[in-house]
């Protein structure tokens, strides 16, 4: 099935202007035109977008995208360049998740206080110490309990 690219913004969430700004930076030379020169996107297009979408949002700059969208239009010979990429970019999703992780503890921590505040009514009455923070098995139980309530 082919798709507009308005279409394909609705579906995606990115927006008409980024997509023509994907095509003209040169990460998306898979996009087709049709017999009036429109753009029309396919299943498989979709499936690149999501990509290009998750590597942007992981914090890849758009040149490494475009390098890595580069070698899979050179085909298999560039497998290795491709894994080591995405290996590359896991050591920095991984550092992201655990810098997230530390705060999601520093955000729990202080909901725990200022519960007990409010059953209290006074701040001054609740001694921070005494409740223990999460440990990361906790903390990624908890971000799997939401995944779980929000069909993530």
């Amino acid at each position: 099935m082919l798709y507009s690219i308005g279409t394909v913004a609705k579906k995606t969430g990115l927006t008409s202007y980024t997509l023509r700004y994907y095509e003209k930076e040169g990460l998306t030379p898979f996009v087709k035109r049709d017999e009036q020169g429109r753009r029309v996107f396919d299943d498989d297009d979709l499936d690149s977008l999501a990509l290009i979408r998750c590597l942007k949002q992981t914090g890849m700059p758009l040149e490494e995208i475009r390098q890595f969208v580069t070698w899979c239009d050179e085909g298999d010979g560039t497998l290795a360049d491709r894994l080591a990429l995405f290996q590359q970019q896991r050591v920095v999703v991984e550092a992201q998740i655990h810098d997230l992780l530390k705060n999601l503890q520093k955000v729990n921590h202080k909901i725990d206080i200022y519960s007990q505040a409010c059953v209290s009514g006074h701040e001054a009455d609740v001694d921070c110490d005494l409740i223990p923070k999460r440990s990361a098995a906790e903390l990624l139980a908890q971000v799997e309990q939401y995944e779980a309530e929000h069909e993530l």
